[in-house]
């Protein structure tokens, strides 16, 4: 089952769950102003989000594809870069519908259980997303440092698991977010202002206490975010001191080239969400029409750039898309 069949799945017993729970104390729906400050020129700011989405759907589809059906590619970094594909293309496609729809229909509405099954998933493939950069951060590592045990060690059984690893964290840590706001009252309008159902956005609605919620959020964060960019911090530490040993200045370059794209990646991702996860918390001083669409970004521009990155950085992909294309444009 694939990533993208699963988020279907779960997403449809998500809201039967919550609906099933919170039956006898029906909660309003939620009201998403957009981006705040800016209702004027909503229906401008779409569009670069919307090509965005366009170039996320595309692009992703299209690297799985070809990592799907080219059997020389089922080596572990495609592997990882399918996944990562997948996992962005839930991402995207769980904040970029109804955000535009918010911006250039001014479908404001949203219902409550809709609202709780958007954040689980929102955070959830997030997590997941971070997982799959340090996974490939690891496969990174061996390639580099133990290339010759490479395929011995990250064989497709371990690569299986990783995944599996990586998707049950995100389901298990996340799953309690929804859970938790079960139990919040919202006493005074339920009006969000932000583009999408973000998690410190809802809690700052209630009006009961929230300290559970607050707290699990932030260990959330900091356990996912603090473990995973310490083990890439390590992964990449390694990698340069085994790359500053090798004698050839163009077998350097050469190690430092298949790394670069994933640098990238790692810096488009945890950049952007950093800021809006200190923003929520620490940045009242920052305009809340500048956070909402950075926030909103960091969920579009990954999925957007990372096949544009890879497809431009890797080889094989590159000559089989352009393989592709030349057997359409010959037929």
């Amino acid at each position: 089952m694939t990533l993208v069949s699963l988020h279907s799945s779960f997403s449809v017993l998500l809201f039967m769950a919550l609906s099933n729970s919170s039956w006898r104390q029906p909660q309003p729906p939620f009201f998403l102003v957009g981006v705040p400050g800016l209702e004027e020129i909503q229906h401008w700011i779409a569009l670069p989000l919307g090509l965005l989405y366009l170039l996320a759907l595309v692009g992703n589809v299209t690297i799985v594809f070809i990592i799907w059906t080219d059997s020389s590619l089922h080596q572990p970094m495609y592997l990882f870069l399918a996944m990562l594909a997948a996992i962005d293309l839930v991402l995207a496609s769980s904040t970029a519908p109804k955000t535009l729809t918010v911006l250039l229909a001014h479908a404001h509405e949203i219902g409550y259980i809709v609202c709780l099954t958007q954040m689980f998933f929102i955070h959830a493939f997030s997590s997941m997303e971070s997982g799959i950069l340090v996974a490939m951060a690891l496969d990174r590592y061996v390639a580099i440092c133990h290339p010759l045990r490479h395929s011995i060690i990250l064989h497709p059984g371990i690569i299986g698991r990783i995944g599996m690893v990586v998707l049950v964290r995100g389901l298990v840590l996340l799953i309690p977010f929804p859970i938790l706001l079960q139990n919040v009252v919202f006493c005074r309008a339920t009006v969000i202002s932000h583009a999408y159902c973000e998690h410190m956005a809802v809690v700052k609605l209630a009006c009961s206490e929230t300290t559970v919620n607050r707290a699990y959020g932030l260990s959330v964060a900091l356990l996912v975010v603090g473990v995973d960019v310490l083990a890439i911090g390590i992964s990449y530490a390694l990698i340069l001191q085994a790359v500053l040993k090798v004698p050839g200045g163009e077998a350097r370059l050469k190690a430092f080239s298949t790394c670069g794209s994933h640098v990238c990646v790692i810096l488009i991702f945890y950049v952007p969400g950093m800021f809006s996860f200190l923003t929520h918390r620490f940045g009242q001083h920052v305009p809340h029409h500048v956070h909402v669409l950075l926030a909103t970004l960091y969920l579009l521009v990954p999925p957007a750039l990372n096949p544009l990155v890879y497809g431009v950085k890797t080889r094989q992909i590159r000559q089989r898309v352009l393989r592709v294309l030349y057997t359409k444009a010959s037929i």
